[in-house]
């Protein structure tokens, strides 16, 4: 059974920076894409960025492109997501999702980022 288990978040100034981590296990990694989403309070959830296990190809929500960075340890089965220049609204809960056969099917239990103004 795949699990995902995120960890990194807390509490931030804006400004700041937060870098968030997504442990995978339970198959092989070896294709398919990895993402980052969050759910900000009261609101639901969102895409911030994914990546292609075997080429390491991104992609990002407009909304963090240029501050956030994802990657991926293909030999540790760990997806990063570095976020940096921090704002009020990034605060929500960040989840790790897989992806297979084109669909998000696994889910972390999410980390709380909390920027403060």
């Amino acid at each position: 059974q795949v699990q995902l288990e995120e960890s990194g978040g807390g509490p931030v100034q804006a400004g700041g920076s937060l870098r968030l981590s997504c442990v995978a296990s339970g198959r092989t990694f070896s294709s398919g894409d990895m993402g980052w989403f969050r759910q900000p309070p009261g609101k639901g959830r969102e895409f911030v960025a994914s990546i292609n296990w075997s080429d390491g190809s991104p992609y990002y929500a407009a909304s963090v492109k240029g501050r956030f960075t994802i990657s991926r340890d293909n030999a540790k089965n760990v997806v990063y997501l570095q976020m940096n220049s921090l704002k009020p609204e990034d605060t929500a809960v960040y989840y790790c999702a897989a992806e297979k056969a084109g669909s998000w099917i696994n889910w972390g239990q999410g980390t709380q980022v909390t920027v403060s103004s």
